[in-house]
């Protein structure tokens, strides 16, 4: 049996869709469109498994956004793969006039429905009472309350869907008495039975995605000659269903105190969405969670670390010598702890998110921000992936998922990259102490640290800009509202919590662990291998040359002119030209070249590179890098010119397979991660450049 999950943003859906299926989800998308499509499963009884469809959030059938528009695709033609046997509509009870409105139009469709009421407690909190029992009969269609946020109800709920479906009803709005003709035409042509479908088939053939080109046509042509006047008959229709809707809420819903209590909700809105004072708390409450992020992922990062790293070298030394365990302890288990490693932020970070979702938190910050993102072509829910990638582009933009308007949501995916994330820390701190001395400022700050966060700024200054520049590029009919409702605020649902942290994290693994397992190995053979015996001659001539050195010291050298003569390093040559004249050498390019893999990975090809591949002392690799000379004149290679150009390029470029793979995710296609890249890498090429020609 397949079941379509219809509600009002905030209505419980989420809710009541992981208490059916627990973690028993898949996610995927529907045909030709980047809306996910979420689904589960669960026992109805012993011989009749469900199969949950959880349809996009939507406050009425004729759509405002891609994803709401899903709604009526699959639930107005039964032609769609995803048509359902059963719909339950779950409304919040509480607010019964606004959800009961997509309820009305659904019925109509003529679909088994079950109508389930959701937010029961809070009802009984504002002093009323609804009657479910009353409300079933005069429907004439099964009423469930339920507690979808604990739980309750759901065993009832299922016993329900286990039943035979009511036999048709009667319409709420009778569309084929108001426009007789046309829809009887349209029913004709298509071999449609319902009214109210095919009176939806004339409102909305234009978006139809379950209509050709010829089929829109022969619609056109049908409301054309029975003069079927949709704005008029559609403001008809709402009138209808809100007197209907009326006449319901007058017959089950009774008050069962005098005095309505003040809600605390709105005590709190005055503090936390205040035009001051709201901006202040929502930065401390980031800058909390983002202290958190860094400092309790630190341990479990490094454990992985440690433990992929004690994997590889169990291998290498358990497993006879040869290319194979190579391939293994140097290629796939590295690449597969850049995977993993990732999960501890990409756990903790969504779990905040969550936690500020289920609490009803988020919806203020997007109403505050959305006033100023708007300038910029984003929208106010755009500020939680931007703020997001300080600490990793990849869950950021993992979130970009509950912004509608497509257009906000890709100029987001694509300016997110810009803020400076956490594994851009290790090449900020090494060149900074390179190129910035260790000195007071106004006696309080430090001039190393007011540069660390300088190159923060200029990552968010630089995201506002790109973004205002896309909003002018991409052209859309679209247009973007925010139609949304704040809505009481909950003690987050643990529950929910954990399965938010366990999906995203599934996700990643999973989708962009794929892309990036198969880089990685790639980047193993070009740093690993040579074009004939070069390797093997460079190592003979270094031995030769070098038979005072022995032990770590000789091996760190012999690894370094092995890589010079690598395909990395013969790339590295061959980008030399063009690297040139942003004071760079061969030595950076292989450095540019093995952290596209991630950004991090640049202090440890300097490491490699510079003979000192054994030691994570950060300070003797500063060193060494201080006493590099530039062989053209005699200088040190770090200058403050040369610095300053690799920092504005690590800045804006995307040296990250990881989020270019998580892009290809979202956006379902590689069109936008290639424009990306190239548009990044640009952008980082030509601020270097500016920059090291200005300071040289």
């Amino acid at each position: 049996m397949r079941i379509a999950l219809v509600g009002n943003p905030n209505s419980g859906k989420s809710s009541l869709f992981n208490y059916l299926t627990g973690l028993n989800q898949k996610v995927g998308n529907f045909p030709g469109v980047t809306v996910d499509k979420k689904i589960g499963y669960f026992q109805i009884s012993p011989k009749v498994k469900a199969e949950v469809i959880d349809l996009p959030g939507t406050y009425s059938i004729y759509p405002n956004s891609k994803d709401e528009k899903i709604v009526f695709d699959v639930l107005g033609d039964k032609a769609n793969p995803s048509y359902p046997d059963k719909v339950v509509v779950i409304v919040d009870a509480s607010n019964l006039k606004r959800n009961l409105l997509l309820f009305t139009q659904i019925y109509d469709l003529g679909l088994p429905c079950i109508l389930v009421l959701n937010m029961m407690d809070l009802v009984r909190k504002a002093g009323f009472a609804v009657d479910h029992v009353k409300l079933s009969k005069t429907l004439r269609l099964p009423v469930v309350p339920v507690d979808a946020r604990k739980g309750e109800g759901i065993d009832a709920l299922k016993k329900t869907l286990a039943e035979s479906p009511n036999d048709p009803l009667e319409p709420i709005f009778d569309a084929g008495s108001y426009a007789p003709d046309a829809v009887k035409a349209v029913k004709d042509v298509f071999a449609i039975e319902n009214d109210y479908q095919a009176y939806q088939r004339l409102q909305q053939y234009r978006i139809n995605s379950n209509l050709t080109s010829d089929e829109k046509s022969r619609v056109e042509s049908i409301a054309a000659q029975h003069g079927f006047n949709k704005d008029q008959l559609r403001r008809t229709e709402t009138l209808e269903r809100y007197a209907a809707i009326n006449e319901f809420i007058r017959q089950v819903v009774t008050e069962t105190s005098t005095v309505l209590p003040k809600h605390w909700t709105q005590k709190l809105d005055v503090v936390l969405t205040h035009k001051l004072l709201g901006y202040l708390l929502f930065l401390t409450i980031l800058f909390l969670i983002f202290q958190s992020v860094f400092a309790w992922a630190e341990a479990p990062m490094d454990f992985i670390d440690l433990s992929i790293s004690k994997l590889s070298s169990w291998f290498s030394e358990v497993l006879p010598v040869g290319v194979f365990t190579d391939l293994l302890s140097e290629g796939i288990i590295p690449g597969i702890g850049g995977v993993v490693i990732f999960i501890p932020q990409i756990a903790i970070l969504f779990a905040f998110i969550s936690i500020l979702e289920e609490s009803g938190y988020m919806a203020r910050v997007v109403f505050m921000m959305d006033r100023i993102m708007r300038k910029f072509g984003l929208n106010g829910r755009s500020v939680v992936p931007l703020i997001s990638g300080v600490a990793c582009a990849i869950p950021a933009i993992m979130a970009t998922r509950t912004i509608d308007n497509w257009k906000e949501r890709l100029i987001t995916i694509f300016v997110t990259p810009l803020m400076s994330c956490s594994a851009r820390l290790p090449i900020y701190t090494i060149v900074i102490a390179l190129i910035i001395p260790d000195e007071p400022v106004l006696g309080l700050l430090n001039l190393q640290g007011l540069a660390l966060m300088g190159m923060y700024l200029i990552g968010f200054f630089a995201a506002l800009g790109s973004a205002a520049v896309m909003k002018v590029i991409l052209k859309t009919k679209e247009r973007s509202f925010l139609v949304m409702e704040l809505p009481t605020y909950k003690m987050p649902r643990w529950a929910n919590v954990g399965l938010t942290m366990y999906e995203k994290s599934k996700t990643f693994v999973l989708e962009a662990g794929k892309v990036i397992l198969a880089i990685s190995i790639i980047l193993w053979v070009l740093a690993s291998y040579g074009p004939g015996d070069r390797m093997d001659a460079a190592e003979e001539a270094i031995r030769t040359e070098n038979v005072t050195l022995a032990g770590e010291e000789l091996e760190n050298k012999v690894s370094a002119h092995r890589l010079e003569k690598s395909y990395a390093g013969i790339f590295g040559k061959a980008i030399e030209p063009a690297i040139q004249p942003l004071g760079y050498d061969w030595k950076i390019g292989i450095a540019l070249i093995t952290s596209f893999a991630a950004r991090e990975v640049f202090v440890g090809t300097m490491s490699t590179i510079y003979s000192i591949g054994g030691t994570d002392d950060e300070t003797t690799v500063k060193k060494r890098m201080q006493n590099e000379i530039n062989p053209d004149t005699g200088l040190p290679r770090y200058n403050f010119a040369t610095g300053f150009s690799l920092l504005i390029f690590y800045a804006f470029a995307m040296q990250c397979m990881s989020t270019l793979a998580i892009v290809y995710r979202e956006t379902k296609g590689w069109k936008w991660p290639i424009l990306q890249l190239l548009y990044m890498s640009a952008l980082a090429y030509v601020s270097a450049l500016v920059a090291y020609q200005i300071f040289n």
